[in-house]
């Protein structure tokens, strides 16, 4: 396995249990094919790593995303593009099936491909300045990473399709407004409120965590009665750990909140 370039794995003392997906491509960390390669890598790496608990993606204290190197794309015949299609999308997905807690901490511009990262994790914070959309229109191209699909999922058919149809910039507030971002706080302090989000979840049960995000994800997508069949079948795998066992001796012996979980 080659050392990642633009894409790589980051952890900190100051941090415990959180892990950064941290995309170094300057200016405007453009996605390239080989950093859609290195992004399936770094996710790959953080979903195997017990030392992380909690992912972030992050992008810098500038920019997150500005989409697609388009001159690259401009240099791709669509043969050549049919063929490495695939990478993309499976980039972005294995970002957003990470069996562990993740949110995308957004400086700058999440635009294209960016916004389809963004839309890619759990939740999503972002500075007051920041902006996003789907502008693949504006040179002919519709998404082509889940944008189309994550992004009606999240707010709407009309909505998104108004975003996609006219490539605009959706300045934070709106953004918020249309549930594209969950919080919004000053510039400087994205990723520090990231981090104290992932804290939140760094101590929890892993095992069940992962199953809970599963559980939602998968009813999200489902006919009513499959997602419930699927609950039902987490919830027995569950049922069957040691952290269930020691979360329900620790409330019952201590009060809430006082389990210490291993993971088992």
């Amino acid at each position: 396995m080659t050392e990642p370039e633009f894409v790589s794995v980051r952890t900190a003392a100051e941090h415990p249990g959180i892990g950064t997906i941290a995309l170094s491509r300057p200016p405007t960390n453009a996605f390239t094919r080989q950093m859609y390669r290195e992004l399936a890598q770094a996710a790959a790496e953080a979903n195997a790593r017990a030392d992380i608990r909690v992912v972030i993606v992050y992008g810098g204290h500038e920019i997150f995303c500005a989409g697609d190197d388009l001159a690259e794309l401009s240099e791709l015949s669509a043969d050549e593009m049919a063929r490495s299609a695939g990478d993309r999308q499976a980039a972005l997905t294995a970002v957003a099936e990470l069996a562990k807690p993740t949110i995308a901490a957004i400086t700058g511009y999440a635009l294209g491909s960016g916004l389809e990262l963004a839309l890619a994790a759990d939740w999503r914070i972002a500075g007051d300045n920041a902006k996003v959309g789907s502008p693949e229109i504006l040179v002919g191209m519709i998404p082509g990473g889940g944008g189309t699909v994550r992004l009606a999922r999240v707010v709407g058919l009309s909505r998104a399709k108004e975003m996609v149809f006219s490539g605009r910039f959706v300045d934070a507030k709106e953004a918020h407004r249309l549930g594209l971002l969950d919080q919004i706080v000053a510039p400087d302090d994205v990723y520090t409120e990231a981090a104290a989000w992932a804290r939140r979840f760094v101590d929890g049960p892993p095992v069940a965590l992962a199953a809970a995000k599963q559980a939602i994800d998968h009813g999200f997508d489902s006919p009513l009665a499959e997602g419930l069949d699927r609950e039902r079948e987490l919830f027995c795998q569950v049922f069957a750990t040691q952290d269930r066992v020691d979360g329900v001796a620790a409330q019952l012996e201590i009060g809430p909140g006082t389990a210490r979980f291993r993971g088992a």
